[in-house]
């Protein structure tokens, strides 16, 4: 089946989100769509599967214009879609989700399980999943809830399916059998659109490669440019897509973490007796799979956490036990997980984001009051020194990009004195142009004689920044290795396979 998108234009006010975007994709081909961030791709998506409407625009499937109000409108319509944060119920069993919303009932109101059962079975077979119709979804590894994704959007006649972000949060071995998954669909007849970040995958699965900037469509590209290419295109200049890391001498303890355990309320174990250390001029990357207990050591080396026993020392003071403006005032940069939640105070000024965590400080403060003069004269200088792309200090942060969200953050964590610098994904959902910044930041820490711990499910950002590696599996350290390891060992590792 083919999908074609003319002329889609959608505005938020004064945005002009997708302009005038022609698209196609043919019967049986994967489509791939690259773009920085706010450039149009989700938007664009949503619209085809009847989550927005255009404002103007048509989409044709087969030749034939077609109506999309709603998801139900794509679904009937052949349109399919794997959203990036799966859309799947943790409580409820596999089939359970994938009848949602498709509930069919017998003369007495019974739900009628056998037939989708039946044919939930022969698809997964079809296409060599091992599917339980009965599993839990939340007792599911991530890389067989995808699946269950896929064979939803399948079991009701997707013959385009749209996958957004697809391997953000799957092993390498995940990634290389959902690429094999993808294949085979494509062989038996079914078009893919394919949105990432990774310009590898992109290569490695796309016919055809089209690139969007600013909304509109800049570039049609072949699966043979290379990947330097293709970031330059989707940024409008050269990126380096590789940050140059020099070897210099590393120097004494900065962090030592020795018998730490972190519980929930209830007591059971999320981080299991680990210990580790960092050093100055070095980076440990924590690698692992999501939600295997990398956000709870971050969060108690910041005395986030409550329940926690063991020892963190900074240099020679304990740590734990500390407030968390003391620990910070220690001389740990904290970079959360998640910008918007943790790092930033969304309806507050860049500048006064920019001063957080120094606000108590001089010249910002005189007393009960804040220099609002010297407030502004930091913020210009921040703003410059971080790229930072904003109409005006005064505008809230929650008017910037996540790249530029991100490089608030940065400013005011790297800005004033400190000894280590905790970056929990620290590129997470960023284009090639902010990421390429970042790792910059991270390096010049480094090269500095801090001492950085890197938090991070991107395998190639793991690669390509630290000196050691700590992968972390099921709470706990599986193994530290040297930053040369393979590729194939360190997926295995995060898999939980220890050789």
């Amino acid at each position: 089946m083919s999908l074609e998108l003319i002329g889609i234009t959608k505005r938020f006010g004064e945005l002009v989100a997708n302009d005038a975007i022609d698209l196609k994709v043919g019967d049986g081909e994967i489509l791939a769509i690259l773009g920085e961030n706010g450039a149009g791709k989700s938007t664009l998506m949503n619209i085809v599967y009847g989550l927005l409407r255009p404002d103007s625009g048509e989409i044709k499937v087969d030749g034939k214009v077609v109506a999309i109000t709603e998801p139900n409108d794509a679904l009937a319509s052949g349109i399919g879609m794997v959203h990036q944060h799966f859309m799947l119920i943790p409580v409820f069993t596999v089939l359970e989700n994938i009848i949602l919303g498709h509930e069919e009932t017998s003369q007495f109101g019974k739900l009628n399980l056998t037939q989708a059962r039946e044919k939930l079975l022969s698809l997964a077979a079809n296409f060599g999943f091992e599917i339980d119709p009965d599993a839990i979804i939340e007792d599911l590894p991530v890389g067989v809830q995808q699946r269950v994704e896929i064979l939803k959007a399948l079991m009701y006649d997707a013959k385009v399916l749209i996958l957004d972000e697809p391997t953000a949060v799957l092993t390498p071995q995940e990634t290389d059998e959902l690429i094999e998954v993808i294949k085979r669909l494509r062989t038996q007849g079914t078009s893919i659109i394919f949105i990432s970040h990774k310009l590898r995958e992109v290569k490695a699965l796309a016919d055809r490669i089209t690139v969007i900037r600013r909304g509109k469509v800049v570039a049609t590209a072949d699966p043979s440019a290379s990947q330097e290419e293709l970031a330059s295109l989707m940024v409008g200049r050269p990126v380096n897509l590789v940050p140059d890391k020099t070897s210099h001498e590393i120097g004494e303890k900065v962090l030592e973490v020795s018998g730490l355990t972190v519980s929930d309320p209830t007591g059971r174990a999320l981080v299991s007796n680990i210990s580790f250390d960092v050093r100055a001029g070095e980076i440990l990357a924590v690698a692992g799979v999501q939600g295997n207990g990398q956000s709870e050591l971050a969060q108690a080396l910041l005395n986030l956490e409550d329940h926690v026993n063991g020892s963190i020392k900074l240099g020679t003071q304990e740590v734990v036990g500390l407030s968390v403006r003391h620990t910070l005032d220690a001389g740990i940069a904290y970079i959360p997980e998640s910008r918007e939640l943790d790092g930033l105070i969304s309806s507050f000024s860049i500048a006064d984001n920019l001063i957080l965590d120094t606000h108590r400080e001089k010249p910002y403060s005189r007393g009960i009051l804040i220099s609002d003069s010297a407030v502004e004269s930091d913020a210009e200088v921040k703003v410059k020194e971080f790229d930072i792309r904003a109409l005006s200090i005064s505008d809230p942060a929650s008017s910037l990009s996540g790249g530029n969200k991100q490089k608030v953050v940065l400013a005011r964590e790297l800005s004033r004195p400190l000894k280590l610098l905790v970056a929990c994904q620290p590129t997470r959902g960023l284009d090639v142009g902010s990421i390429e910044f970042v790792h910059e930041r991270i390096l010049a820490e480094r090269d500095a004689g801090r001492a950085v711990l890197l938090f991070s499910t991107e395998l190639d950002e793991v690669l390509a920044l630290a000196d050691r590696i700590a992968v972390m599996y099921a709470g706990k350290i599986l193994e530290i290795v040297d930053a040369q390891v393979t590729r194939e060992k360190l997926g295995l590792l995060m898999a939980g396979i220890s050789q």
